[in-house]
């Protein structure tokens, strides 16, 4: 790794087949130790059921209000400031409840490849 300032390109966001816009800000294969991107859900959206192999995944809620569901729990309300640990191989989807966009970071450690995402249905 070496010393940068990474800058975000909101034209570089993409809608993903999970039914969520990401952008990434940092993943490259030169800091293979973590992942970090901007999730946005939109109102009345829930994404698809998933989950990662081999990669613990965090989400810090930044605005708007979700249903985080994980494994086997029940169904979590969560809100701006909340922090939602994933561990490798855990089922999860998340649903905006709110009428605003739900935003949060995604942050995974080590970083997020396209090979270590298995989705699971809708």
């Amino acid at each position: 790794m070496k010393p940068a300032i990474l800058r975000a390109d909101p034209a570089a966001a993409f809608l993903t087949t999970e039914r969520c816009r990401i952008l990434e800000l940092c993943n490259s294969a030169g800091d293979p130790a973590l992942s970090i991107a901007l999730a946005t859900v939109a109102p009345g959206e829930t994404t698809q059921l998933h989950r990662l192999h081999g990669v613990d995944e965090r989400y810090l809620i930044l605005h708007g209000e979700g249903l985080v569901s994980l494994g086997r729990q029940l169904p979590e309300a969560v809100g701006p400031g909340d922090l939602v640990v994933i561990p490798a191989g855990t089922t999860q989807q998340i649903a905006n409840t709110g009428d605003r966009e739900l935003a949060f970071y995604c942050l995974c450690t080590p970083r997020f490849t396209p090979a270590c995402y298995e989705a699971l249905g809708d």
